[in-house]
């Protein structure tokens, strides 16, 4: 199974980035900001509203968590100075044990699971959106539809933003165009393009940990949401039923979240929120 994008990776790339420049038009604002994290997907959306806004109008704010890697930031810092944009390194350590301390009757010393996870996304989506009402700049969201159908993203925290901009390109897809865009020169780092995928909120995480791998996790939706194609379909096609009722169970588990998540930028006829959603 293979992923066919109904773009060329060229034409992805002029859409996102001129239904950026609308959008700002439209709402009469000039300024963006973004979380950056080190990783793939918040590079790419950097990138693109450096390039949609010019780099003096979009700021980049980082903020490591006990569980950052110093190249996840190191990556960052590069990937702003690679565009000449403007950044800000927010740590959040303190702000996260300060929360773990005044619920300290809810979980044991030492204890970290998803719901602490989730609250590091929500301290940064609270800065980021806190920046954003102080300075007048749209946060731009950085999630993917990979992670959007499997409901890989927290509610109030990196799901929040005025615009998504890259929820329609699958994972495959972001690695794609951020390929095309240091096409000429090297502008989202290497390691950020080679590492493997984490959120980075736990001790050596990866997406691989609650997600298929990306290689298999995308073609498959892919044939059940853009083919339309059924779980059985893809049964008889060599598809094992242990990865595809995971999937789909996953992806009912979290439908709800798409209709609270911010307007979409779309680039191809299926995209996963309803059309209102669109832009």
């Amino acid at each position: 199974m293979i992923l066919e994008p109904e773009l060329p990776v060229e034409e992805v790339r002029a859409r996102i980035v001129g239904k950026l420049k609308k959008y700002f038009a439209a709402c009469g604002k000039t300024e963006a900001v973004v979380g950056l994290s080190g990783g793939i997907d918040s590079a790419l959306v950097f990138a693109l509203a450096c390039e949609a806004l010019g780099s003096d109008h979009v700021q980049g704010i980082l903020m490591p968590s006990p569980y950052s890697t110093l190249h996840s930031v190191a990556d960052a810092v590069d990937l702003a100075e690679n565009l000449k944009a403007s950044y800000q390194i927010v740590p959040i350590e303190n702000i996260f044990r300060s929360y773990t301390e005044e619920l300290r009757e809810w979980y044991k010393p030492g204890e970290l699971d998803i719901s602490l996870e989730n609250l590091q996304a929500r301290i940064r989506g609270t800065l980021l959106m806190t920046y954003s009402n102080r300075y007048g700049a749209l946060l731009l969201n950085t999630s993917n539809k990979s992670e959007l159908f499997m409901g890989y993203g927290t509610l109030y925290g990196d799901l929040c933003g005025a615009l998504m901009v890259i929820a329609d390109l699958y994972k495959l897809q972001v690695y794609e165009l951020a390929a095309n865009i240091n096409a000429d020169r090297t502008v989202i780092p290497i390691s950020t393009m080679t590492k493997a995928p984490s959120a980075e909120l736990r001790p050596d995480q990866k997406d691989s940990d609650s997600l298929p791998p990306y290689e298999k996790l995308d073609p498959i939706l892919h044939a059940l949401h853009e083919e339309g194609l059924s779980p059985e379909t893809l049964v008889s096609r060599g598809v094992k039923r242990e990865l595809i009722d995971r999937i789909v169970r996953l992806k009912n588990a979290s439908a709800f979240k798409a209709l609270q998540i911010p307007a979409v930028i779309t680039v191809g006829s299926h995209p996963l929120v309803p059309e209102w959603k669109c832009i």
